[in-house]
């Protein structure tokens, strides 16, 4: 439960990463104009897009060897919700509820018991990941 909450609010814990985030929410953007803008090593923005996708609020799309983001309007309606449960003190059933029923099913995998988690052959890679 509390990984799940580290997992999407870590995007909102570095000054990069929410530059990244004001950003994006002008549109979808190149890697090369993020690069331009934070003035940061190409690695350095890898690494914050890792987080930045992993939280879900971010999502990735790539074309040949480029990188585009956007904000994922669904990732930050998700996020809301986890902030407004852990307003109201109804965490647990929410990320019961995610398990199931929220596309992003995916990165709440460590919450599945062993035998039902995804393999990871059949996960798709982010494009961040994709690079390294």
């Amino acid at each position: 439960m509390t990984k799940e909450y580290l997992r999407v609010f870590r995007a909102f814990t570095d000054e990069s990463r929410v530059r990244v985030l004001q950003l994006l929410s002008q549109g979808e953007l190149c890697a090369c104009i993020l690069l331009e803008d934070l003035k940061i090593s190409q690695p350095t923005l890898s690494h914050h897009m890792k987080i930045l996708c992993a939280s879900g609020i971010v999502k990735a799309r790539q074309v040949g060897r480029w990188s585009y983001y956007s904000i994922d309007g669904e990732g930050c309606e998700y996020a809301a919700r986890l902030l407004n449960a852990a307003a109201e003190g109804k965490m647990e059933e929410l990320l019961r509820m995610a398990l199931f029923f929220h596309r992003l099913l995916r990165p709440v995998r460590f919450l599945l018991h062993p035998e039902q988690r995804p393999k990871k052959e059949d996960a798709p890679d982010c494009c961040c990941l994709a690079k390294k």
